[in-house]
């Protein structure tokens, strides 16, 4: 017999699942998951009492043989509380929100197991749009969207300039315990950054510079997509967040910069032979 209410204790949870988002890998995404599951709780016991009252309506005062309904034209108490009611929970709803919301827009410091962040960190500058952590602290990574797959610069270019930075293609590799700033750009029309488990979507508007940021506490592969229509090529535009411990993330930080260094190194030999070519040789093979 106890085997029935410890099913029903599984089944509740599971159901609110499948209409909830996933749960938040970043303290911002909890704290819109968690206001999501809070309006949501609130909006299925008002759908069931209201229902519920309905359903009792319909059924206490149905039509019978001989009955004759009563003319009610209106019960003022009643359409006062409901509307007050409705009032106050817009209103508590409102207060919750703008109370989260310092939380959701401003990032926190990095862990003391985070990536040590050096001095080009330190020059990054904070406005209405762009939000630093009190320490001034966060390692920035620009996201560039493009038709159809989505680019990742690091910091650490060679040239102050910004060229010779590190970058990566569809994944992006961050480290634990450490406060990220995304840059999101695009490169040519409006796509929409967003992994559902790290934060809410942001566009990536040509000419036009959007910011978010996202904390990952432990490693972990999270996946998002473009989320909005931005070309035939739209469906195949996802995108990966791969988060892992600071040293293994030096590591491959350090690695994508000597496999570009190799590349460039081997693309200016070919510039350089090419160039030296005349005549019928300078033409470059189809």
């Amino acid at each position: 017999m106890n085997r029935i209410p410890a099913a029903l204790s599984h089944l509740l949870p599971s159901t609110l699942a499948f209409f909830t988002p996933a749960h938040g890998a970043s303290p911002n995404a909890q704290e819109i998951d968690t206001l999501y599951k809070i309006t949501l709780y609130i909006a299925l016991v008002i759908f069931v009492a209201v229902e519920g009252a309905l359903g009792y309506a319909l059924l206490r005062f149905r039509k019978r043989k001989g009955a004759v309904a009563a003319q009610i034209h209106g019960n003022t108490r009643l359409e006062v509380s409901w509307t007050v009611a409705a009032a106050v929970i817009l209103v508590g709803l409102a207060v919750l929100t703008f109370a989260k919301l310092s939380s959701i827009q401003n990032p926190p410091n990095s862990g003391p197991g985070g990536a040590q962040l050096g001095e080009a960190e330190n020059l990054l500058y904070a406005s209405s749009q762009r939000r630093l952590p009190p320490n001034g602290k966060s390692l920035e990574i620009t996201v560039i969207g493009r038709q159809y797959i989505w680019q990742f610069v690091y910091p650490g270019a060679n040239e102050p300039d910004g060229l010779g930075a590190p970058y990566s293609y569809e994944e992006l590799v961050v480290p634990t315990d450490t406060t990220v700033s995304l840059n999101i750009v695009s490169s040519d029309v409006v796509h929409s950054w967003w992994v559902p488990e790290l934060g809410g979507k942001f566009q990536a508007v040509p000419g036009y510079h959007n910011y978010t940021w996202f904390k990952v506490s432990k490693p972990g592969i999270f996946r998002g997509q473009c989320a909005i229509l931005c070309g035939r090529g739209h469906a195949r535009m996802i995108a990966t967040v791969k988060a892992v411990p600071p040293a293994q993330f030096e590591a491959w930080l350090a690695r994508q910069k000597q496999l570009i260094a190799q590349a460039n190194a081997e693309a200016a030999k070919a510039r350089a032979k090419l160039k030296a070519l005349s005549g019928a040789g300078a033409v470059e093979n189809p």
